[in-house]
């Protein structure tokens, strides 16, 4: 998934609404929290939104903070523990057939609709075809593509109604692969592959996740979405397992950067934020370490090359000349700050079965680094005296800007390169990338799953995330083969050549692996840490004890 970044605050009205409404919430009064709108009664978790939501549709959503979001209102077939392994989710249980094939799910009987309906089959029918229909124009569409005929879906070559997936019954979901994938559960449980409530899709196709409109199968509702503001919300008490459930709503506020979140969440405006602020984690470490979270994520920040026109276009080279005068150690050290590791590959350390690849320049002396991409930079036919003029487009927030200034440094110095630094919000800056309307920039992918095809697959050339739209044939057809053996051991090592081959092309310069970063309010109950980020809001509860309201 698409990592991004805070944007800036809504009009003054929107904030005072927030404020209010924040108010009035901790209250307790009001009716009780359910599958409609309305005020809640009971605990209100309040957590940081980081950018402003891309989109609520399970089957567009594209940025990682808006999926989890999404993941407190809705529920795949499976989901993840705490630990971030595959659990059972809608479906109780599943089996898998002797060749690995085909993979039969029992859905649970009481899984409910936030308006009361059963979860059946072929809801989850309708969203994986939904998902991989080109009229979606999903940029998940190629994600489950080890389901059978999801590639001739997506081109246009065969009908949605061809996609691997049937409902023999209300209860039964089968799934037919095109080739074994074990993964598959694990894959299962993101927002993407969730199921539609068809009636509400059929009278509102364009915009069904909406407040008011959206129906939820997930622990919580949507009540509210203040753009640049909050998006509220409420308890689905028609949850399978709302037994489980502690809390009455959740309250995701949206705030410009890491600093002002910090403020709000010292005033006691916020339970739990996104990130971190950089600038301030030695002061965080000395008076907050109580409750500071720092724990290894399954992310890869980089810079993207447009490989669709000059300069970087059939120029591997010159793409391996920026990345090898940047000092990755020295950006961890200096100016992130808390723990990332220098990333010299794309898959980070921690997936499941995998020993990650590097470049081969890892390890060498930075001084014959710089010797190298000096000569690289001058068969591209640039110098000091005919330098590199480029424009390095990021998303809004301290760490991004940090970087940047850090990284177009290094290049101004050892190659003499002139790069213009344009900052724009998230949204604005996906679409532009999607136009081709950017030479250079800054994004970062973190795993669906945990396993490194979901870091192989998104620059496969099908793959409609693939940002700096990479084409390699050589590539493409090791991933094919690896996501067609049986065999773990070959599986990993055509995973591992592809990784290897691909870093030989410099598609993009990895930059670092992230590390989780919250605050967390010691009136939080149940909190917890994981290599996927994910922490869902149905595990967690309020105390009084503590609050600073």
């Amino acid at each position: 998934m698409t990592r991004g970044a805070s944007r800036p605050l809504g009009a003054a009205a929107a904030v005072i609404a927030v404020l209010a409404l924040c108010s009035c919430s901790r209250g307790g009064s009001g009716p009780a929290a359910s599958g409609a709108a309305g005020s809640p009664a009971g605990p209100v978790l309040v957590r940081g939104a980081g950018p402003e939501p891309d989109s609520l549709d399970p089957q567009k959503v594209r940025g990682s903070e808006a999926q989890g979001i999404v993941r407190d209102l809705c529920e795949g077939l499976t989901t993840l523990d705490k630990s971030a392994h595959v659990a059972p989710g809608v479906a109780s249980r599943w089996s898998v057939s002797a060749d690995g094939k085909v993979y039969t799910f029992t859905l649970r009987p009481d899984a409910r609709w936030s308006n009361g309906e059963r979860v059946v089959a072929a809801d989850f029918v309708a969203g994986l075809r939904r998902l991989v229909d080109p009229a979606t124009a999903s940029g998940y569409a190629q994600y489950a593509d080890v389901i059978a005929n999801t590639g001739d879906i997506v081109a246009g070559r065969k009908p949605p109604e061809a996609l691997g997936v049937g409902a023999p019954d209300d209860s039964t979901v089968v799934v037919t692969l095109s080739a074994p994938a074990p993964y598959l559960p694990a894959l299962l449980s993101h927002p993407s592959t969730c199921p539609v409530h068809r009636p509400t899709l059929a009278s509102h196709p364009d915009g069904f996740a909406r407040p008011g409109v959206m129906l939820s199968d997930g622990a919580f509702v949507l009540s509210e979405w203040v753009p640049g503001s909050y998006v509220l919300l409420l308890r689905n008490r028609y949850y399978w397992n709302d037994a489980a459930t502690r809390l009455a709503a959740v309250k995701y506020l949206i705030i410009s950067d890491e600093n002002a979140e910090l403020a709000r969440y010292r005033s006691g405006e916020l339970d739990v934020t996104a990130v971190v602020p950089r600038g301030q984690f030695d002061w965080i470490r000395e008076h907050l370490a109580g409750e500071l979270h720092v724990s290894p994520q399954l992310t890869t920040y980089y810079y993207g090359f447009n490989l669709r026109r000059a300069p970087f276009s059939a120029r591997p080279k010159l793409r391996r000349a920026l990345s090898l005068v940047i000092d990755r150690e020295k950006l961890a050290a200096l100016v992130l700050r808390v723990g990332e590791l220098p990333a010299y590959g794309w898959v980070p350390p921690g997936v499941d079965d995998y020993t990650p690849k590097s470049f081969d320049y890892r390890g060498e002396p930075l001084a014959a680094r710089i010797a190298e991409a000096q000569r690289l930079y001058r068969e591209a036919g640039y110098s000091r005296a005919r330098p590199l003029e480029l424009e390095l487009a990021y998303n809004a927030g301290e760490v991004h800007t940090k970087v940047a200034i850090a990284v177009t440094s290094m290049w101004k110095e050892a190659l003499g390169a002139e790069v213009r630094l344009t900052q724009v919000e998230f949204k604005s800056l996906l679409q532009n990338i999607d136009r081709g309307d950017v030479e250079l920039f800054r994004s970062s992918w973190a795993g669906d799953y945990n396993d490194a095809y979901t870091f192989a697959q998104y620059l496969k050339s099908d793959f409609g995330l693939n940002l700096p739209r990479y084409r390699s044939t050589a590539y493409d057809a090791l991933l094919t083969r690896a996501a067609a053996e049986v065999d773990l051991g070959r599986r990993r090592a055509l995973l591992e050549e592809a990784e290897r081959a691909m870093l030989a092309d410099h598609p993009l310069i990895p930059l670092y692996f992230y590390v989780n970063k919250h605050l967390v309010k010691p009136r939080v109950l149940g909190w917890y840490d994981n290599v996927m980020n994910v922490t869902y809001s149905r595990d967690l509860g309020l105390s009084s004890i503590g609050q600073n309201r």
